[in-house]
């Protein structure tokens, strides 16, 4: 007989039909997406960052490829609250299963609020994510994530007007991931999601000047993945709310590394730019190698990671 296997999850109380997620600036609306992939094959998706007033992002150019990687500046252009609510969410409400998740930013905390409580009144959403880590806008994002004050004001005021899940997106430009998360746990977050980018710089040589627009960017891919892997190692250990890991990766194998990291759940970004099929070939992948490997909950890779015994 075939093996019986469990691929629901359960993530702050939303359960999902696998841990496997496509993650926010890479997926768009999710709506764009639904020619290319079966939306009710993957646990979700995170929307784009959502902001109280439409936002025209960074000059070009905004993205540019790296050694195993990208870096990018889009500065999180978006069609605002309003319209996304009006526009696109509408779209999304026969695909019951795909659990939508927006991301949330502001350049205040009075901003995050206001749009959080705009989309309270909406349907079809089922947890919001923070956007407390993007390097690549001027005002709020990863200032709110650097400083620990400022991270506890800020979910503490959100968590208060959010009638659903709070799941905060941690910076990984940080000295201490362990202590943000405690903060961020503290301060009444249901999950975290880590990581976001790493700040980074890319120059022409023959023209001497950045290669981005913005001169920085957020550094992404296959290059950062051990960095992200050992930061929800770290806050997994911290924290007992659920983490969302991401941060690089391209197959189920790397999914499978975050679960055993202590992971609830994975977020897929870049290699959506490569293959736009990325997530759900990955949420099958992963299937088949949980059976492969004699897996019958895919829960019970969650914090599998077997430690070497302590030398005496």
């Amino acid at each position: 007989m075939p093996q019986k296997l469990e691929m629901k999850i359960k993530l702050a109380g939303i359960e999902l039909s696998n841990p496997v997620l496509a993650a926010s600036g890479t997926f768009g609306y999710g709506i764009e997406f639904e020619e290319i992939v079966a939306l009710d094959r993957i646990g979700g998706f995170v929307t784009k960052g959502i902001s109280l007033e439409p936002m025209a992002g960074n000059a070009a150019p905004r993205i540019v490829q790296t050694a195993a990687g990208m870096m990018n500046a889009i500065g999180l252009q978006n069609i605002g609250v309003e319209a996304f609510i009006a526009e696109k969410l509408p779209l999304l409400a026969r695909y019951k299963q795909t659990k939508v998740f927006v991301n949330v930013f502001g350049s205040s905390v009075g901003d995050y609020c206001a749009v959080i409580e705009r989309l309270n009144d909406a349907a079809g959403i089922a947890a919001y994510e923070l956007n407390v880590s993007c390097p690549n806008v001027h005002a709020g994002g990863m200032s709110f994530g650097s400083d620990a004050g400022e991270l506890e004001y800020l979910v503490t005021k959100a968590k208060a007007v959010a009638k659903r899940p709070l799941i905060v997106k941690l910076s990984p430009n940080v000295t201490s991931i362990a202590h943000m998360a405690q903060v961020a746990a503290a301060a009444g977050a249901d999950a975290l999601s880590l990581v976001n980018t790493f700040m980074a710089l890319a120059i022409d040589v023959n023209t001497r000047k950045p290669r981005l627009a913005n001169i920085t960017g957020g550094l992404s891919g296959p290059a950062i993945k051990p960095i992200a892997l050992r930061m929800v190692y770290e806050a997994a250990r911290a924290v007992s709310i659920p983490i969302i890991g991401l941060g690089g990766i391209v197959t189920a194998e790397d999914a499978v590394e975050f679960l055993l990291a202590g992971a609830t759940a994975v977020e897929v970004g870049t290699a959506n730019f490569a293959d736009p099929r990325a997530t759900e070939k990955i949420a099958h992948d992963l299937e088949s190698w949980c059976r492969s490997h004699q897996v019958e909950k895919v829960t019970s890779l969650i914090g599998g990671l077997e430690l070497p015994a302590p030398q005496q």
